[in-house]
């Protein structure tokens, strides 16, 4: 994955930028407002997510955030409520994650001098990784396979797979061993 910063200059008027901003806010809306479990429900989570939602995964609402299109979403994936995802750096979720409520994963920075530019990294959550309820993750993070994100950690810096982090900053407090995981869902299978 690409971690190099991109920059977008809200000062500038892009009518493409700003109808996909209605489009996707109107598709929120739509999820939000549904009830869960139903056709409906994932008719609008088909709708807002398309392609980029893998088999098996379920979104639970609300969900808020920007740039959801951004957003790959691998398969038997499950994301709890309150999911804050600023996705204009791009977000990709690989298989068998799970995300707790009140997550927030933030693709996006504001420049400190020049403050309606935005500074954009992707973030990439590894397979089988668990994100903790209220867990921070910044622009350009890769938490690693299997690895777990304590409940409320900021995560400012890679996580290696298999590591559990916690804390503000999230800091490595435990290394998870290989073995202990079924056949088929270590790293690199």
């Amino acid at each position: 994955m690409n971690y190099e910063e991109t920059r977008v200059d809200l000062r500038v008027p892009d009518p493409g930028r700003a109808e996909e901003n209605r489009r996707l806010a109107e598709l929120i809306f739509r999820l939000n407002h549904t009830m869960p479990g139903t056709e409906a429900y994932q008719q609008a989570l088909d709708d807002l997510f398309g392609e980029n939602l893998g088999e098996g995964s379920c979104v639970a609402a609300p969900i808020q955030g920007t740039c959801l299109n951004r957003i790959k979403i691998g398969r038997n994936v499950v994301i709890n409520a309150n999911l804050l995802a600023m996705a204009r750096g791009g977000i990709t979720i690989e298989d068998d994650v799970q995300i707790a409520a009140n997550v927030q994963l933030l693709t996006n920075n504001h420049d400190p001098y020049e403050r309606l530019v935005l500074t954009c990294r992707p973030i990439l959550i590894g397979r089988n990784a668990w994100i903790g309820a209220g867990a921070t993750i910044l622009p350009g993070i890769r938490v690693g396979a299997h690895a777990i994100v304590g409940a409320a950690s900021v995560v400012t810096k890679d996580v290696p797979d298999y590591a559990v982090v916690v804390g503000n900053p999230a800091k490595v407090v435990k290394t998870l061993d290989p073995a202990g995981f079924r056949d088929g869902e270590k790293s690199g299978d």
